[in-house]
């Protein structure tokens, strides 16, 4: 791939002087007006703008080349990708899977040598340029398969980290790991000897007790979510891992980063309390209910269940800390349109459901109601049946 475009003076500036205009008006209005590939220069604004939240430092720094918007998609984050990098530190790190590099880096700051390997040549060559200012030499690229790059070689590696391939061919979504690519359980024997620690991210989409049965030595699984939405599962392995049962543990890297863990088999001997709905409803965090803790959470915290099956916890107390999002429930509402336009006259009111008779959107169109303002309506089933309350979020008395 020439990357000499990228590189002129004239076509940076032009990136930074546009960065907050949309994308279609500059093709149109600059459209032979540029000595420089006016495509190519859009596309780099695009995918800044695109990526300004999910990696903010990158987006900022002018020398840095972004690739096309799927491999984009696919990066992990700034803030998911620090996660990873913390407490790993060794002499050697490999990447099996390196796409545009942001797990490669985060995860080599505490390493003295990395290594990325990428089979598509051109997001190689992006990526080979973007080390090189922000790694200083570091990384050895490999431009090829991981695997048969791992396979062949002599060295030993404290880490050894892949995300594999998240959809198979025609695009479709997988949710076996051994579908993915590449597939590191028909290697995974190859890949322990060669490591001291292995570092699997996986799509959420995936199914965890799967997962465990596809590589039964896994130590630990972790659920990350941000801001109450799951992005990726992490799969550890280590040669010092201790003989003690495996932790499933979700962590939210949100404002306040919260996380429950529990090792598995806990959720099968653990026992739900059941109870009709009391003063506040709470709502797990997203990555406590993917990493499938419904009978552990509500015991650990004293909490009761509406249902077998609606995950969603009542109790007449408030408790601080809680990995949830609570609510203080104001009053059972009627499920009819002419009851709900009495109470929310505006017509807005955030609709949530967790085992009810229709979906959240399905509701909202029975109730004739948009999502918005600070009142909630919760609908879930009971041990009594399909039920729907108004709610509030909660705030530490």
């Amino acid at each position: 791939m020439d990357l000499t475009q990228y590189h002129r003076a004239d076509f940076q500036q032009f990136v930074q002087d546009h960065l907050r205009e949309d994308p279609a008006l500059l093709l149109f209005r600059y459209q032979g007006k540029t000595d420089f590939d006016l495509k190519a220069a859009v596309q780099q604004i695009s995918a800044r703008q695109k990526a300004a939240k999910k990696l903010p430092a990158w987006s900022a720094n002018p020398r840095i080349i972004f690739p096309p918007s799927i491999s984009l998609e696919q990066s992990s984050s700034e803030q998911t990708a620090e996660f990873k990098a913390r407490n790993r530190s060794g002499q050697l790190m490999i990447d099996l899977t390196g796409g545009f590099g942001v797990d490669s880096y985060f995860l080599s700051k505490n390493f003295e040598k990395a290594i990325y390997c990428e089979h598509q040549d051109d997001l190689a060559e992006i990526v080979t340029h973007n080390l090189e200012i922000l790694a200083r030499k570091k990384f050895d690229i490999i431009k090829g398969d991981g695997l048969d790059f791992l396979a062949k070689s002599e060295k030993h590696f404290d880490l050894i980290y892949a995300d594999p391939a998240r959809r198979g061919k025609g695009n479709q979504k997988l949710y076996k790991l051994q579908d993915c690519e590449p597939d590191v359980v028909s290697v995974w024997e190859m890949m322990k000897s060669k490591a001291d620690s292995i570092l699997l991210k996986l799509s959420p989409m995936l199914d965890i007790s799967q997962a465990i049965l596809e590589l039964p030595d896994i130590q630990k699984v972790q659920v990350i979510s941000v801001k109450n939405e799951v992005k990726e599962l992490l799969l550890h392995w280590s040669k010092k891992g201790v003989e003690s049962p495996l932790t499933i543990e979700a962590i939210d890297l949100g404002t306040d980063e919260s996380s429950f863990s529990f090792e598995q088999g806990g959720e099968e001997i653990s026992n739900s309390t059941f109870g009709e709905v009391e003063k506040y409803l709470i709502e797990p965090l997203s990555g406590i209910l993917k990493a499938g803790a419904f009978k552990s959470f509500g015991e650990r915290f004293g909490l009761k269940k509406l249902d077998p099956n609606s995950h969603i916890y009542t109790s007449s107390e408030f408790q601080t800390n809680l990995p949830a999002r609570v609510f203080e429930v104001i009053q059972e509402a009627q499920p009819k349109k002419g009851e709900i336009k009495k109470l929310f006259p505006s017509g807005k009111v955030n609709v949530i459901t967790r085992n009810y008779a229709s979906g959240s959107e399905g509701l909202k169109k029975k109730l004739g109601v948009k999502d918005g303002g600070e009142d909630y309506l919760i609908g879930t089933k009971t041990l009594r049946g399909f039920k729907v309350f108004w709610c509030k979020l909660a705030k530490s008395e």
